[in-house]
């Protein structure tokens, strides 16, 4: 099950970075999508004492996003934190409308001392190093770096010490009906890996 599920991730990064991927662009509320993510978290979170703070939670932050896409960029994040938060320590959370850019930011204390750049944590296969024994394939965070900006988002992660910080920006979408547009990213063959 795990080298599948290895495969399929490499499968994807190497589709978001090549520009090979199919979007399905559709309209989205970025808060509430967050909302229903931590949801599923909850529980998880109260079993390392994880309190989450849930700032700034706006409705109506709606973006032009990949609904599974975008999830999974926020499932990626909250897994992150799950696995490599300090137990007993505050994780925050915030969607928000910043001079019309949709901002969703994920901030923790990492239960080590973060010993690796913020560029290469987001790198293929690269992990803390002092949590190499944890489950883990070092795909998390270039899998939601690579899909935001495949959406066209902006993915920015900074550290200090043991302060995690990923902020996730993408346009606001203003428009006030539905629409869905499918294509893939480049013109290229999307089935190419």
């Amino acid at each position: 099950y795990k080298l599948k599920h290895l495969l399929e991730d490499l499968v994807e990064v190497s589709k978001a970075s090549s520009g090979n991927m199919e979007l399905h662009i559709e309209r989205l509320d970025a808060g509430t999508i967050l909302s229903q993510a931590l949801g599923e978290y909850e529980e998880r979170f109260e079993e390392k004492n994880l309190e989450t703070i849930l700032n700034d939670c706006e409705e109506g932050l709606y973006v032009k996003a990949d609904s599974r896409k975008l999830w999974r960029v926020t499932d990626n994040l909250l897994q992150n934190i799950y696995k490599y938060a300090l137990p007993g320590t505050r994780v925050f959370l915030e969607a928000k409308d910043i001079d019309g850019k949709i901002s969703l930011t994920f901030k923790n204390t990492s239960r080590d001392i973060i010993t690796v750049s913020a560029e290469e944590l987001t790198e293929r296969f690269t992990r803390n190093d002092d949590s190499r024994h944890t489950e883990g394939n070092g795909l998390g965070l270039a899998i939601a770096k690579t899909l935001t900006e495949a959406m066209g988002g902006k993915f920015t992660l900074n550290t200090d010490g043991d302060l995690f910080k990923v902020t996730v920006i993408f346009d606001k979408d203003t428009e006030t009906e539905k629409e869905t547009d499918t294509y893939t990213e480049s013109s290229e063959n999307s089935d190419a890996v």
